[in-house]
């Protein structure tokens, strides 16, 4: 099948979370502001955190995700808090390879809603929808080996530690090889 022709919706709902594809003018202005709020958190293990962007920059990032979600070549969703409306992080299906067919899981949250179990809770509807509905037989998920937070979410829910790559990538500053933890869950 044609991925273009994969009927995906822009909004997946878990208990308590409503994870929307970046698609509502003003989305950039919301992401933008947490990634302020958490830059401190951020910027050690993400490049785009490196400096804080320009709204207008963000907002042209979201819309770039949306073309690439019409696309089929990732799928990047907002998290929100169902009962507040508040704005919590990103997750999303990247490295998509429809040949076998297998993705990557990314997130991040806003440092103000960390250690809440949000995270876990979106990436397990993720991960669920993408082995259940999109048809994936492989789903990973790569972090530092530092990254205990990061590390903690594939943990609780089951992937498996293929292993850990060593000098796989730089630092998100650039400045330094780091290794790579590879979690995968298989369908």
């Amino acid at each position: 099948m044609n991925p273009l022709l994969l009927d995906v919706p822009l909004q997946l709902e878990s208990d308590r979370l409503i994870l929307r594809a970046p698609l509502q003018t003003g989305d950039g202005e919301i992401v933008n502001q947490a990634i302020r709020d958490s830059i401190h958190e951020l910027k050690e293990w993400l490049p785009f955190a490196r400096e804080i962007p320009a709204v207008e920059e963000t907002e042209v990032n979201l819309r770039n995700a949306h073309i690439d979600f019409l696309k089929r070549k990732s799928f990047r969703f907002l998290i929100f808090d169902k009962e507040s409306n508040d704005f919590i992080g990103i997750t999303s299906f990247e490295r998509v390879d429809w040949n076998i067919p297998k993705c990557e899981i990314g997130y991040w949250i806003h440092t103000g809603f960390s250690g809440k179990g949000y995270m876990t809770e979106a990436v397990k509807a993720l991960a669920d929808y993408g082995l259940k509905d999109m048809g994936f037989k492989r789903i990973e998920i790569r972090c530092e080996p530092t990254n205990l937070k990061s590390r903690a979410i594939p943990e609780k829910l089951g992937f498996a530690l293929d292993g850990i790559l060593r000098n796989d990538d730089l630092s998100a500053d650039g400045s330094e090889l780091r290794d790579t933890c590879i979690y995968s869950i298989v369908k």
